[in-house]
């Protein structure tokens, strides 16, 4: 007899792999930093001692986090220099629109909430909602982390790659106030052992 946990997860990957599909035929450069997100956040909870189903269920939460840029110009998405406010509020949309996508679709446990969590930070400073600390579930925490780093250490449409080690000496900074502190020591542990970057875990 098939099992039935077994064919779910396949046709919860498949459907993620659809929406990826979907997304890079608009969008050349966001599906690839999803990917490289998704990678990252599964080598940080491998060092955080996460359980497998929740690895699992934040690799294809992190593969779809900015599936809601489907809905935002090109242009602006790939805008060199500032952005007015206007534009960072059309920019900022993406979170709810990825979500309202996403629970529509009966994905296990909380996907979508990861999903629309991942521009929160734990002082209540992020968006869409400005929810604080214990309101974020771990696995957005970790794709808070990751996020960020993958963002700054890899060149973006609009600008060069900043640096591995910039995007470490950021997450550093904002250790406690906005990121969580366990995620972030579990992230530079990571990058060091996984990444081959020799300075990563220096302090």
């Amino acid at each position: 007899m098939p099992d039935s946990d077994s064919n779910s997860n396949k046709i919860y990957h498949e459907i993620v792999e659809a929406l990826v599909a979907m997304h890079r035929l608009t969008d050349g450069y966001t599906p690839g930093h999803e990917d490289r997100t998704a990678e990252l956040c599964v080598e940080i909870a491998r060092q955080m001692g996460l359980a497998p189903e929740r690895i699992e269920l934040l690799h294809m939460a992190a593969q779809v986090h900015d599936i809601g840029k489907a809905r935002i110009p090109q242009g602006l998405l790939n805008k060199p220099g500032r952005i007015t406010e206007d534009e960072y509020a059309t920019l900022k949309t993406h979170v709810q629109i990825g979500y309202d996508v996403l629970k529509k679709i009966s994905f296990p446990s909380n996907l979508a909430e990861i999903v629309w969590c991942h521009h929160e930070y734990l002082d209540g400073s992020g968006y869409p909602r400005g929810i604080d600390a214990e309101s974020i579930p771990l696995e957005a925490r970790i794709l808070t982390v990751a996020d960020i780093v993958e963002s700054m250490s890899a060149d973006r449409p609009y600008r060069k790659a900043m640096g591995m080690q910039a995007a470490l000496e950021e997450i550093r900074r904002l250790r406690g106030t906005r990121l969580d502190p366990t995620v972030v020591d579990a992230c530079i542990e990571a990058v060091g052992r996984h990444f081959g970057d020799a300075d990563a875990s220096a302090a």
